[in-house]
């Protein structure tokens, strides 16, 4: 049975859309809302003078014709850097106001957007229009409670790394474990409604280990945690996915997932 449009998964332009290769530039975003997306998977890192970017790297290096350290750099220095040899850095506070119609999930890569970005969050009252992640679980938990102490209101959050391990270790043993564990884990591992995770990881001694499987969703779900999938190209493993059941898939080929769920009644997504 096709589904339908109300059980429509979440659906992330990773860095926005663009097959040059510009990679988190307004240009992208622009792209990935003109095919219907809502929501950008995106990233910050915060320069020497306290602006916050949506920039993937540490560095200027990989993706743009500068070099630096971005937190070593200021504002004026960066932005005179050109993504893919054409676009510029965009600041976050610049893509919240002029992009009204997106909201972002965003993941925190450095120490100085733990504070920076939710005052910015603040001041521009945007904090409803963003899902708040980090691979690091101390720099996640530490963003969103700065943000919660700001606004008095908590944002939808996806788990670090911590999280996840936690989450999937508990799918394993079995679901009474869950609240004790989430209790014990309180401390330093902030509650989470989401995770996000590649559908296989590297285990011990090279091994690829399945880690999006029946049990770990069904496990998730019935914790109330959604579980999206990242990054996905090959419109056959995202069928392949979404008939699993995962909630959301985080894909480069921005253009493919929105074919394919079209075909499948589910596109454009509602707002």
């Amino acid at each position: 049975m096709t589904p339908s449009a109300h059980d429509a998964p979440a659906a992330l332009a990773h860095r926005g859309f663009s097959r040059e290769g510009a990679e988190n530039t307004v240009e992208a975003f622009r792209a990935a809302r003109d095919l219907g997306y809502h929501w950008i998977e995106t990233d910050v890192n915060t320069t020497r003078d306290g602006v916050v970017l949506s920039f993937h790297d540490e560095t200027l290096d990989r993706v743009t014709d500068g070099t630096g350290q971005v937190s070593a750099l200021t504002w004026e220095q960066v932005r005179a850097a050109r993504v893919a040899g054409a676009a510029a850095i965009p600041r976050l506070g610049d893509l919240l106001t002029g992009l009204p119609e997106l909201r972002f999930n965003i993941d925190v890569k450095d120490e100085a957007s733990v504070t920076a970005l939710p005052r910015l969050l603040h001041e521009l009252g945007a904090e409803d229009r963003v899902r708040v992640t980090s691979f690091s679980e101390s720099r996640r938990r530490r963003t969103v409670r700065a943000l919660r102490a700001l606004t008095g209101r908590s944002v939808p959050t996806s788990s670090g790394e911590g999280g996840v391990r936690l989450l999937l270790g508990c799918a394993m043993v079995g679901g009474p474990s869950w609240p004790a564990a989430r209790r014990a884990a309180a401390p330093w591992i902030e509650p989470f409604d989401t995770v996000q995770v590649p559908r296989r990881y590297r285990g011990r001694g090279g091994a690829e280990v399945e880690l999006v499987t029946p049990r770990f969703l069904d496990f998730a779900h019935r914790h109330g945690i959604a579980v999206h999938v990242w990054t996905v190209d090959e419109p056959a493993e995202m069928a392949e996915l979404l008939d699993l059941g995962v909630d959301g898939l985080i894909t480069d080929r921005a253009d493919l997932l929105a074919e394919l769920l079209t075909q499948r009644g589910q596109w454009p997504p509602r707002p």
